[in-house]
């Protein structure tokens, strides 16, 4: 092999490799978030109704139990289509980043898909009969609570945001 043609084969290695550390250490916004920063919301705020423009609809009781229809998976589990109703449990929790409600749900009641998968379909996995969400607690322009967390592929960042009931 000539000087010429090694140097090329270096190059060309070198350029392989560089691309192979730019894929593994890709990072995305989404994937490390920390919070929203809010460390002021109490429990007794966040206890009541909330809802999902997709017709979700969770009650978070001020003795930590929790009732939830309709509620979507988070993550990747969003694409599996189903969604969930029941009883669970909830906490307020804090941390560096900002305030997270845990939603635990303990008996499932309910399965519905949120679309129609075909009959065919045997690769969607069973829905799970007990699941645990973090939503992060964030504020609107107007300073009312929102819950929300990231769905689907985290490079995207789409947000499953849950705002209070009317009347709630």
């Amino acid at each position: 092999m000539t000087g010429g043609s090694r140097l090329r084969a270096w190059g060309a290695t070198l350029c392989g490799l560089i691309v192979v550390l730019a894929t593994l250490t890709a990072c995305n916004p989404y994937q490390y978030y920390e919070g929203t920063g809010i460390h002021d919301a109490r429990a007794a705020e966040v206890a009541g109704g909330w809802e999902n423009v997709e017709g979700t609809h969770v009650l978070l009781r001020r003795d930590g139990t929790a009732l939830l229809e309709k509620l979507d998976g988070q993550d990747f589990d969003f694409d599996d289509g189903w969604r969930l109703s029941g009883k669970g449990t909830w906490q307020l929790t804090d941390n560096d980043g900002g305030q997270v409600v845990r939603l635990a749900l303990a008996a499932r009641t309910r399965v519905e898909s949120r679309s129609p998968s075909p009959a065919t379909d045997t690769s969607t996995p069973e829905p799970p009969s007990t699941y645990a969400w973090s939503f992060y607690v964030d504020r609107d322009q107007n300073d009312e609570l929102k819950l929300f967390f990231f769905y689907g592929d985290p490079d995207i960042g789409n947000t499953y945001v849950m705002t209070r009931e009317a009347g709630s």
